[in-house]
């Protein structure tokens, strides 16, 4: 028998952190291109350091003119925050190394002879839900990006003066009878301007840890266990402090570890490929299997094969119990949804420009918008799973 009682952590990256620059920049490109033609194919990989960005990777669909790219990346960097000595959107060197897409994977891809295109790529994608908050994430994951996003927002507002783009977040928590109970330690530190003392960036930050976790989980908080830049000072930050690169940060982007992960990354790449597509399909049946009340969790696991169009497995683990449930579950998603690369996006309606927002915190536990983002989100499926 399993441990029921037990501590587990998650931790978040903030959008200024060198890898999330870089998996914002990535995506979009891929929005850039879906923009100009829904069926474009992008494979595209960034790097960035010390004032200098690099693209590179394979794309098919609209010619896009060097400015334009370069142009779009300098407003990323900008919206992020970056107008520092080390990385500036203003004088930042971009090249930029996209080329067009290999034949042989577009061969094994495309549709033909009357037959649906294939999967991008082989692999395994995941997706998991459970009822630990609304949003049906776990907990400690949740309450990180949350400490995060929130921090972002009032910096980009002009509230958080002081408190630079590049930050991370780590959230522990208390189980008992696989039930999160109450946070034993948060760590938080975050880039700062070189006027703020450590006191000072103590004082700005600890308030966002009550705004983003509620308060039945922070009342045993033993203040000695809140760490703020435990190294001490943070000044040098983001793609001068570190080199980033697109794909890094993928249990961040995920479960935080409370869940299984396929291995592949998600930003710069199109929907074509099953590594995101995938990934965002079961998390979406997953989500509907645990709105709709079938299970407190549920982790699903497809995998796919280049050139084939069909999952060669579908793989379903409910909470323990519930394990009698899962083959008419299995049943209703084979008699209810077209899993094919095809079948998924057309579902999701995810060849749009919709992927630059999800970059950074998270791309599950999201709340979908009028604007076609994070259609997976959607718990428009339950009444199937409540038969």
């Amino acid at each position: 028998m399993t441990n029921k009682n037990f501590l587990f952590t998650s931790e978040s990256v903030s959008e200024g952190h060198p890898d999330k620059v870089c998996d914002r920049i990535s995506d979009m490109i891929v929005d850039l291109y879906l923009s100009k033609d829904p069926v474009s194919r992008v494979a595209c990989e960034t790097l960035t350091t010390t004032n200098k960005v690099v693209l590179a990777g394979e794309t098919r669909g609209p010619k896009i003119h060097k400015d334009e790219l370069i142009s779009n990346v300098k407003n990323c960097i900008k919206d992020i925050g970056y107008d520092q000595e080390g990385f500036s959107w203003k004088t930042a060197n971009i090249e930029t190394f996209l080329h067009e897409q290999s034949s042989d994977i577009a061969m094994g891809v495309d549709s033909k002879d009357n037959k649906d295109e294939g999967a991008g790529d082989q692999g395994i994608m995941f997706g998991y839900a459970c009822k630990e908050t609304e949003d049906l994430m776990p907990a400690p994951i949740h309450f990180s990006h949350k400490i995060l996003r929130l921090m972002a927002e009032d910096r980009k507002k002009g509230i958080l003066k002081g408190i630079e783009p590049d930050s991370k977040s780590q959230v522990t928590m208390q189980y008992e009878n696989n039930k999160p109970v109450k946070v034993t330690s948060v760590v938080i530190s975050s880039q700062h301007s070189k006027d703020l003392s450590q006191e000072k960036v103590r004082e700005l930050v600890i308030p966002y840890i009550s705004k983003s976790i509620p308060s039945k989980y922070l009342q045993d908080l033993d203040k000695q266990e809140i760490y703020i830049n435990p190294t001490g000072q943070f000044i040098i930050g983001g793609p001068d402090g570190d080199t980033g690169l697109t794909g890094r940060k993928i249990i961040v982007d995920t479960y935080g570890g409370a869940a299984p992960h396929g291995g592949g990354a998600f930003s710069g790449k199109d929907p074509t490929k099953v590594d995101r597509s995938a990934a965002y399909a079961s998390r979406y049946l997953a989500k509907n299997i645990v709105a709709a009340g079938v299970s407190e969790k549920c982790l699903i696991q497809l995998a796919y094969a280049i050139g084939v169009s069909k999952p060669l497995s579908i793989f379903i683990k409910l909470d323990e119990g519930d394990e009698s449930k899962i083959e008419k579950i299995l049943k209703i998603i084979n008699q209810n949804f077209d899993l094919s690369p095809r079948g998924i996006r057309e579902m999701l309606k995810l060849n749009s420009p919709i992927y630059e927002v999800t970059s950074s915190y998270g791309h599950f536990g999201r709340k979908p918008t009028n604007n076609g983002q994070f259609t997976w989100e959607k718990t428009d499926k339950v009444n199937l799973f409540n038969q």
